[in-house]
């Protein structure tokens, strides 16, 4: 089963998207499987990381800005070569595994769409398939 989310982004953040794969997972039904959650744009991407301190985010954006910063080098006309870069680092996807028809995440892990070219109006999928 697919699910499609919409998510307008304001600013570059990683938005904390469990709460959506989750319901994702419930609706299919799915009780042993994977979910794949996946994003369709090129200067955004999805991780899983800490979701109990806030500072981790913030520690990330941080760590990804000095890793990839804006260059007046960079020849792309649309003038977001930094935000094209940090997604493909980031990734466009994560798998998921299934059971007990819950995402198996560990205690202190959340599921994030990282945005890096804000603001948009984006979207995100969740693929659940069953063994």
């Amino acid at each position: 089963m697919l699910y499609e989310y919409a998510l307008p982004t304001r600013r570059e953040d990683f938005y904390n998207i469990t709460s959506q794969v989750r319901k994702a997972v419930s609706k299919s039904g799915v009780t042993s499987g994977t979910a794949v959650v996946f994003c369709p744009h090129t200067t955004a991407g999805i991780t899983i990381n800490e979701n109990a301190d806030p500072d981790v985010v913030q520690d990330m954006l941080l760590g990804l800005r000095e890793a990839y910063p804006d260059r007046p080098q960079f020849r792309h006309a649309e003038g977001n070569s930094a935000a094209h870069l940090k997604a493909s680092a980031v990734g466009s996807s994560v798998t998921i595994i299934i059971e007990g028809g819950k995402p198996l995440l560990g205690t202190w892990q959340g599921v994030y769409f990282c945005e890096f070219d804000p603001p948009r109006n984006r979207k995100f999928y969740v693929k659940v398939v069953g063994e």
